[in-house]
């Protein structure tokens, strides 16, 4: 399956998602009851069929896992943190509290001289 495929279906098997990401389908099947995240949907006859969303969520596990050689456990603490955008998110934060600090710091300098 190619990348102008995955733009034209809505809908994708196991089997295509396993060769899209490079994931074995065991790993996706258990990965869908770990995580919760990974919520395909069930025909009539029982097979899967996962969505683009599904896809980037196997993608951000994988690169968890395989890439930041993170555990399950770390993976999923990671993922209720909010991925990759609370990371960011709590990067911003912890700055802009430094800098918060730093003009603290500096103001009570300037208090302890003029007494």
């Amino acid at each position: 399956m190619d990348l102008q495929a995955l733009s034209e279906n809505d809908y994708f098997s196991i089997g295509d998602v396993s060769r899209i990401c490079g994931v074995p389908e065991h790993s996706l099947r258990y990965w869908e009851k770990e995580f919760g995240l990974i919520r395909p949907v069930r025909k009539d006859s029982g097979h899967r069929r996962y969505t683009k969303r599904d896809i980037t969520v196997v993608l951000e596990i994988k690169d968890l896992i395989y890439k930041g050689k993170m555990t399950l456990e770390g993976a999923k603490k990671f993922l209720r943190g909010g991925g990759v955008a609370a990371k960011n998110n709590t990067r911003a934060q912890s700055e802009e509290t430094l800098k918060l600090l730093r003009e603290i710091h500096k103001d009570i300098c300037n208090l302890a001289k003029e007494c």
